[in-house]
Order: structure tokens, then C-alpha cells, then sequence
């Protein structure tokens, strides 16, 4: 039997991504979704025939078994937090929410209500399963380094993506996430004790650095988030992290890495994650044990695909109560360290004000 699902939100993501993901996956039928914008409804029932409303409460659990949420960062948690409070299950693109606070409102939410299952696609490439299956041949891990870089892709100035009120901030939840995520993924996860980081913002605001493969909508204000985000963190176990996140720089091509290095010898794996076009022209992934680097064999996959694995494993999560709380006990670390992280930036920035001959 087909899950029944909305998809709340048709912007890029809800329109371009979800959208003929579902429609095309035999476990999902598509029945409805939902849309400030009157102009979006009407385009999406012309071109589908399925409703569209202009608000969740229209949705109800006898109706709809799944609503996936797609829609600007800063409604997160009100938005899901209201569906899983209707015992609809709710599947919500990355950040899960923007603070503690908000942590708190969708955890108490799906206890009683839906289950929350949280977006993450880099686990579900296979260059980085690959990965995964050989981090055990490193030993016991002392260090890694997160990385997603790109050259030219900052989302259109004016746009959500680039108003801290609405995005919660700029590349630390956008890339930053997806890396965070990853990490817990490949290593395990952990609290972090120790969080130094920095931000910067020198070409978030000029045209020339914006994504033109982005389809964002544009706006008038002016950014107000970092574009790069660099930080050296400490986990529990005491896994050293260094990290960097940039929607733009002084590179040719978009590019990614993941660094494990453990007491036995380093993995690496060299790639791009998402939609970019200016890629590096293939994932490649190293092992080097004592001077002696091994060039490992890593499937060639269409850009995308770990989109469509999400999709695959739903149906599965969904009827698994052990699910439910999964999502938000991964999220809390992660939503707490990106606090102390702008803690850290903040009081770095404020300290730089101030000459040194004070």
C-alpha cells in the first residue's frame, strides 16, 4: 500500500526535487500539498490535478500518512511541530530547526503525535559508504576534516537563504549541516565539549560569486549571513574536528572532502556533494597506511541519487517504532554546537573590533 503524501512548501526544493521524486517512487501517491502563495497552488493543481491548500490545517492524518516539509528554515518547527501534533508523520529537509528551544517544541510534538523523520542525503551516497567500510581499517580515530567548498555558489542575494531571520544563518546551516550530519553518520555521534569557530561574509553580497545553477527566488534586502564558516572542534570521545564551509571562494570547482585519520593510518574521500555543475571530475578515495597511499575503487553514480535512497527507506522507518525520537536526538548536538559556534564568532568579532593597543 502507498504512502500517502503532501508536500508542504513549493518552492525550489518542494517543486524542482520532491515533488517528481515521489510522483515517480512506487511506495509514495502523492495527494495534496500546501502553499502560501495562491499563485503556486493554482500552478501546481493545473500541472498535477492534486489539491493544493493554503495551510497544514487542511491536512489531516485520515487523509495524508506523510507531509514532506520543504519550506523556508525559520518555519521548520512551527510548521512540523503543527502536522505531528495531527498524528501526521512528517519528513523535514535540513536544519530540523534552527535552536535547543525548537528541539524541545518538535520533540514534545511527535510524542504525541506523528513521527519525525529528518532529511540527510550525503549518507546515502555511495562514495560515502564506501567510506564507512573502510574507517575500521584506520583504527582508533583521533582526527577528521569536513570540508564542502565551493567556487562561485552563494543562493540569490534578497532571498530567504540570506536573511538570518528567515535562515537561522548562512552556510554553517546550509553546508555546515549536511557535514555535521555526515560526520555523526560515519563516526558516530557525540557531544561537543570544545567549538573555536569563525565566520566571514566577503562575497555573500556580490553577484558575481551567486550559484547561477540556483533557481532561488530573488529579493531586495541585502545579505546578512556568513558565506564561510571555519571551525576546529572537540567531541566527547575525543575525536578532533576541523572543519570549513563555503558557499564560495577563490577555487576553480566545487569540492568536498572527507578526512579520517585514525592511529593505524588516514581514509580520504575527494568529491562535490549536490547539485552543482562545476564539479570535480570524479570522487576519488585513499587510503594511506605508512607512507603508502591506495587508491580505492568508488561506484559511479548520477548526480542526485542519494535523494532517491532516502525515498527508498522510508516506508520501512515509518512503520518501525524504534524510529520515533531518532530524528531530534541526532538534531540536538548538532543545533547546539552550530549555537556555540556563532557564540564563538560573535566574541572573535567583537574582540577584532576593538585595536589591539587598547
Amino acid at each position: 500500500m502507498s504512502v500517502r503524501v503532501a508536500v508542504v512548501g513549493l518552492g525550489w526544493a518542494g517543486r524542482e526535487l520532491w515533488l517528481p521524486l515521489l510522483r515517480e517512487h512506487n511506495d509514495f501517491k502523492v495527494v495534496a500539498a500546501v502553499d502560501a502563495d495562491p499563485a503556486a497552488r493554482q500552478a501546481f493543481t493545473k500541472a498535477t490535478g492534486i489539491p493544493a491548500h493554503p495551510a497544514v490545517e487542511a491536512l489531516t492524518a485520515r487523509d495524508v500518512d506523510l507531509a514532506v516539509v520543504a519550506v523556508p528554515n525559520y518555519l521548520h518547527a512551527e510548521v512540523a511541530g503543527a502536522l505531528l501534533a495531527t498524528g501526521i508523520s512528517v519528513f523535514l529537509e535540513k536544519p530540523v530547526c534552527l535552536t535547543s528551544a525548537e528541539a524541545d517544541v518538535l520533540a514534545a510534538a511527535e510524542r504525541g503525535g506523528g513521527m519525525l523523520l529528518a532529511g540527510s542525503a550525503i549518507r546515502y551516497r555511495g562514495d560515502v559508504e564506501a567510506l564507512r567500510q573502510v574507517i575500521p581499517d584506520v583504527g582508533d580515530i583521533r582526527h577528521v576534516v569536513l570540508g564542502w567548498i565551493r567556487a562561485r555558489g552563494i543562493p540569490r542575494a534578497g532571498g530567504w537563504f540570506t536573511q538570518r531571520d528567515k535562515a537561522g544563518g548562512g552556510v554553517l546551516f546550509d553546508l555546515g549541516w549536511h557535514l555535521l550530519d555526515t560526520l555523526a553518520f560515519l563516526v558516530g555521534p557525540a557531544r561537543f565539549t570544545q567549538v573555536a569557530g569563525v565566520t566571514s561574509a566577503d562575497f555573500v553580497n556580490v553577484d558575481t560569486w551567486r550559484a547561477a545553477w540556483r533557481q532561488d527566488e530573488p529579493g531586495a534586502d541585502a545579505a546578512d549571513v556568513e558565506d564561510t564558516a571555519r571551525g576546529f572542534l572537540v567531541r566527547d570521545d575525543g575525536i578532533s574536528v576541523s572543519m570549513r564551509a563555503s558557499w564560495a571562494s577563490h577555487g576553480a570547482r566545487d569540492w568536498s572532502v572527507l578526512h579520517i585519520e585514525g592511529c593505524n593510518g588516514t581514509a580520504e574521500l575527494r568529491c562535490t556533494f549536490g547539485f552543482s555543475p562545476n564539479r570535480e571530475p570524479e570522487s576519488v578515495l585513499t587510503v594511506t597506511h605508512e607512507g603508502a597511499i591506495t587508491k580505492l575503487p568508488v561506484p559511479v553514480e548520477p548526480i542526485g541519487v542519494e535523494y532517491v535512497r532516502q525515498l527508498d527507506g522510508v516506508a520501512a522507518l515509518l512503520a518501525d517504532p524504534g524510529n520515533r525520537g531518532k530524528a531530534i536526538a541526532e538534531a540536538r548536538p548538532i543545533v547546539r554546537l552550530i549555537e556555540d559556534f556563532y557564540t564563538s564568532a560573535g566574541s572573535v568579532r567583537s574582540r577584532r573590533a576593538v585595536p589591539a593597543y587598547q
